[in-house]
């Protein structure tokens, strides 16, 4: 999958997760680091001082896993810093890391890879008490600009007023971004036809690869239909007799198959907001894939044309924003929750931020000249929940404009940075 560098330069872009890494390490004795496939976890860990200069282990390597089993003390005998990528492929090692980490508390581990390891039971039962977990996302726009973080979220669940915000993160080209995705790879291609052949490798190699590694698949073509029904669901609410009744598979392989999505970082249920003020709330979670180019190939829109032309494009442009909201939620000490708020009637608000006691309502709208019509669910929110620093009416114009004293319309590219 990396043939398509060859004719382009590669650079490093420093990732914003690294301060918080940094911060872990020096505070913890075991980091857990995860994230999806190609998100650039490898890259993040031998780029970024200090964890460059680190012993680092991949568990891709077979001889490696031969020796976790057998002996593992041998990988830290001559180090105390440590980086293990793909630890999920070898999980009997943790006890001997736990054990190392307690007799010795200088010891360091950053242990890496590609599925949800919080959820793989026996991984995170046996780092109990003693492991951070910290989560990489695909590329922000910020990152993929080389720029620092400003975080808009925690200066506006900190009361500063939504027309005050601003940031050096400012893009145009929001078809393109939503096309080609924010995973780095895709970044340094040369053109369309060649980011196309990327995203039909990475689904290739997860389903041949890392799915038949986590767990038997009975159906890999049947696997494929659901990623496929589940693309076309994107930001929907999650129904899965439905998606099984569609695709003709039993619900129980289905509800199997989502699961395994998630354990390997690739998709996302975002819970309903369902704080018991009325019965009349909506709590099935919606789902969202972690990565708008994902989507996009998932469900057959290939160039922007078509995704111009799409009944899916809203919700795409909402895996967009929910990636950079995620991003600076996970960057705010302790990590603010990202849930949804429906009702009954079908009132909606797409994203609802939890910090503690402050609360932050999002709606995003795929307009140029966003109206007060459009914050009507925002408004009675806000009245439902008082609560609630401000609302967010996130569009694709150019202007800020004061809907109300806690309402405030502002071009969506003032929140990604």
């Amino acid at each position: 999958m990396n043939d398509y560098y060859s004719n382009t330069e590669w650079i490093y872009r420093p990732r914003w997760l690294a301060g918080q890494l940094r911060q872990a390490v020096s505070a913890h004795p075991i980091i857990v680091l995860t994230g999806a496939r190609q998100v650039g976890k490898s890259t993040l860990l031998r780029n970024e001082i200090p964890f460059r200069d680190w012993k680092y282990i991949s568990f891709d390597d077979l001889d490696a896993i031969t020796i976790a089993k057998r002996y593992p003390e041998v990988f830290w005998s001559d180090c105390t810093n440590l980086i293990i990528d793909e630890v999920q492929k070898a999980p009997g090692i943790l006890s001997a890391i736990k054990l190392a980490v307690d007799q010795n508390p200088q010891m360091r581990f950053i242990l890496s890879g590609s599925s949800n390891l919080l959820l793989m039971h026996n991984i995170s039962e046996s780092l109990a008490g003693r492991a951070v977990f910290l989560t990489l996302l695909p590329m922000t726009i910020g990152e993929m600009n080389d720029c620092q973080t400003t975080n808009p979220l925690q200066k506006l669940l900190n009361g500063q007023p939504a027309d005050t915000i601003n940031n050096q993160t400012v893009s145009d080209n929001l078809l393109d971004i939503l096309l080609n995705g924010s995973l780095p790879a895709v970044q340094f291609l040369p053109d369309r036809k060649a980011i196309l052949r990327w995203w039909d490798s990475y689904i290739m190699t997860y389903l041949e690869r890392d799915l038949r590694q986590l767990s038997q698949i009975e159906s890999l073509p049947d696997f494929r239909r659901l990623m496929t029904a589940l693309a076309l669901r994107d930001g929907q609410m999650l129904n899965q007799t439905e998606i099984a009744r569609d695709i003709a598979i039993s619900q129980p392989s289905v509800y199997r198959y989502i699961n395994l999505l998630e354990t390997t970082c690739l998709l996302e249920k975002i819970p309903a907001f369902t704080i018991n003020r009325t019965s009349r709330l909506i709590k099935t979670p919606k789902i969202y894939w972690i990565d708008p180019g994902l989507v996009c190939f998932l469900s057959g829109l290939f160039e922007k044309d078509a995704l111009q032309k799409s009944r899916e494009i809203g919700a795409i442009f909402e895996t967009l924003i929910l990636l950079h909201l995620k991003v600076q939620c996970n960057q705010i000490n302790p990590p603010a929750k990202i849930l949804y708020w429906r009702t009954i009637t079908g009132k909606e608000v797409d994203f609802v931020i939890e910090w503690g006691r402050t609360l932050l309502a999002v709606e995003v709208k795929l307009t140029d000249s966003p109206r007060l019509a459009d914050t009507k669910n925002l408004e009675i929110f806000i009245n439902d929940y008082p609560e609630t620093a401000c609302g967010l009416l996130l569009h694709t114009g150019k202007e800020v404009k004061s809907f109300g004293t806690k309402i405030t319309a502002m071009p969506w590219q003032l929140i990604t940075g």
